[in-house]
């Protein structure tokens, strides 16, 4: 049933852009020396277009979760290159064009527990969130701003605006994040296992508005999980990464129905559910 209305919506998204949002090209992160080295990501090229839902899938310890910060600037690689909008933002330091990238490009994290600082209200929160923003906003709209960004991720202003993060559920937490995003508007959002520390019973709703952002702002969004079976329900296409490889990379129902790599058909071991749906 999710499957269907997510196709669905889907079927309804097309967004005519030739050239991707990004590009990786070779891309590698080595931590340490001798034999104490890990090839965190290695050699790793792929490109994304604007609108598309990606998903990069793999265990602990396969290279995703480094990817990501390197998409998000918070670490650089060893070698190779990141390109964004065409231009090479690899090696960017200067704070001026990393506030820049971070206008364009946020992320949905793994915990809401160390998201945020637990003695911040949740008005300072989204209040610093202007910081980053190139824009002139007066105290007041922001206010409103900030009210009508809790009101659409399904949190009431009223109960929560001044509560502190340490006094917020999981789930709350994590439309606080999604409610910050709605403020930002980044070209790009990167969800890191946005579902995995939170009950079963939010994990669709949480979903849902991270999907919703797609279709109102044409949000490019890569999810970052262990989960194939999630991955194939909400993304265009899924990249297969393991010991810091792309090791299979195609549209989701391709890679679902016809996977080609040892690792792809492991991963689908553990989701009995698919397999077997294909098998009918």
């Amino acid at each position: 049933m999710v499957r269907e209305s997510l196709k669905e919506v889907q079927q309804k998204t097309i967004f005519e852009e030739d050239q991707p949002i990004i590009r990786v090209e070779n891309l590698t992160r080595i931590f340490g020396s001798g034999r104490n080295t890990v090839v965190a990501v290695n050699n790793v090229s792929f490109s994304i277009k604007k609108g598309e839902i990606v998903s990069i899938i793999g265990e602990s310890g396969s290279g995703k979760t480094t990817l990501a910060r390197l998409l998000l600037k918070l670490d650089y690689p060893t070698s190779g290159k990141i390109i964004f909008k065409g231009q090479d933002i690899t090696f960017v330091k200067k704070r001026s064009e990393l506030l820049k990238h971070w206008r364009q490009v946020q992320a949905v994290f793994q915990d809401p527990f160390s998201s945020f600082n637990d003695f911040f209200s949740v008005y300072r929160i989204l209040n610093n969130t202007y910081k980053i923003q190139d824009r002139n906003v007066g105290e007041e709209e922001r206010k409103k701003e900030i009210i009508e960004a809790l009101e659409q991720v399904g949190l009431n202003p009223a109960d929560i605006l001044y509560k502190k993060i340490y006094e917020l559920s999981g789930g709350q937490r994590q439309r606080l994040m999604i409610a910050r995003i709605l403020l930002i508007k980044p070209e790009i959002l990167i969800a890191d296992e946005p579902t995995s520390m939170i009950d079963a019973s939010l994990r669709a709703s949480i979903l849902n508005l991270i999907l919703d952002l797609r279709q109102r702002f044409k949000m490019t969004i890569i999810f970052i999980t262990h989960d194939i079976g999630l991955a194939y329900y909400t993304s265009d296409r899924l990249l297969i990464m393991n010991k810091g490889r792309i090791v299979e990379e195609g549209n989701a129902d391709e890679i679902i129905l016809s996977p080609k790599d040892p690792y792809t058909k492991k991963l689908l071991e553990d989701v009995p559910v698919i397999t077997k749906k294909w098998e009918l």
